[in-house]
């Protein structure tokens, strides 16, 4: 509700330029022979990060204020957001970041424990401008539509999300069907294509929905810590962290406990991918989404 999504309904797929689309029967009908059909769709989209005359624009607004993270200077303006109830009926107090790409709600006292400072307008543009110059022109993103066929299968989809989906291919094909989360089309084509790529990997986390098991005990999920979401790395030995920070992967002590992420901006795959060739994925799990 908070994104403006809960009441969309029938959802149209738009991209800016189509890179492929793979199709591939995963149900026949025994009946009829009509098919189910997985489609695989890579699509660009242009990347609109929000300007720096409207990131002041906000100032406008109660209690906003221009926000640069101390620890990784990147640059936030802080707006008032919702409260939230918890489960003990406890309130929440938040306030909603809004970020180059994107915004999130953070907690005030993690807001507190974070390095989010204030900054005059010099400060905050310079940062902000800073983080514009390295925004690619372009995103490619995957995505997975289940269509044809479904009333046989409608059981075997995922349940925590219903959403239908609409798209035309460049030759001016058609297409309706459920959009399905990376984990699940791993686990349905599992015995033909057991593993996740790197790229994938890190979507399949970052959506929130799939937790991935790795080889001698570690696992790879995705988290909150400290305002924002992260993956985290867990299992590991004291004889792997040595090994693990060479890859790439970072380390914090967050509540006196040593916890380890794989970065999410443009080194995550790269990084990923070191991990996975020595610790490849054994289990694909489904969660609900945080």
């Amino acid at each position: 509700m908070a994104s403006g999504t809960y009441d969309l309904g029938l959802e149209t797929v738009r991209n800016d330029e189509a890179l492929g689309l793979q199709r591939r029967a995963i149900y026949t009908h025994p009946g009829t022979g009509a098919e189910t059909r997985l489609l695989t769709i890579t699509q660009r989209h242009r990347n609109r990060p929000v300007t720096l005359d409207e990131a002041f624009d906000r100032l406008a607004e109660s209690r906003a204020a221009l926000l640069v993270n101390q620890r990784s200077g990147r640059a936030a303006v802080r707006l008032p957001a919702p409260s939230l109830m918890l489960d003990d009926g406890e309130i929440e107090r938040r306030v909603r970041l809004l970020r180059l790409m994107e915004s999130h709600n953070v907690s005030l006292p993690s807001m507190a424990e974070s390095h989010w400072v204030e900054a005059d307008r010099e400060r905050f543009a310079a940062a902000w401008r800073g983080e514009l110059a390295e925004v690619p022109a372009f995103t490619d993103s995957t995505i997975h539509i289940v269509a044809g066929l479904l009333l046989p299968i409608w059981k075997r989809l995922p349940n925590e999300s219903t959403r239908v989906c609409r798209l035309q291919t460049d030759e001016g094909e058609r297409v309706i069907g459920r959009k399905v989360p990376p984990a699940w089309v791993a686990n349905a084509l599992a015995a033909d294509a057991p593993s996740l790529t790197p790229g994938e990997a890190l979507a399949a986390v970052m959506d929130g929905r799939a937790i991935l098991d790795l080889a001698e005990g570690l696992q790879l999920r995705r988290v909150r810590a400290m305002g924002a979401n992260r993956i985290e790395l867990t299992g590991f030995t004291d004889a792997m962290r040595e090994r693990l920070a060479a890859y790439g992967l970072f380390h914090e002590i967050i509540s006196w406990k040593l916890r380890m992420f794989v970065p999410t901006d443009a080194t995550g795959t790269g990084i990923l991918a070191k991990l996975l060739a020595r610790f490849p994925v054994e289990r694909i799990g489904e969660r609900e989404a945080a």
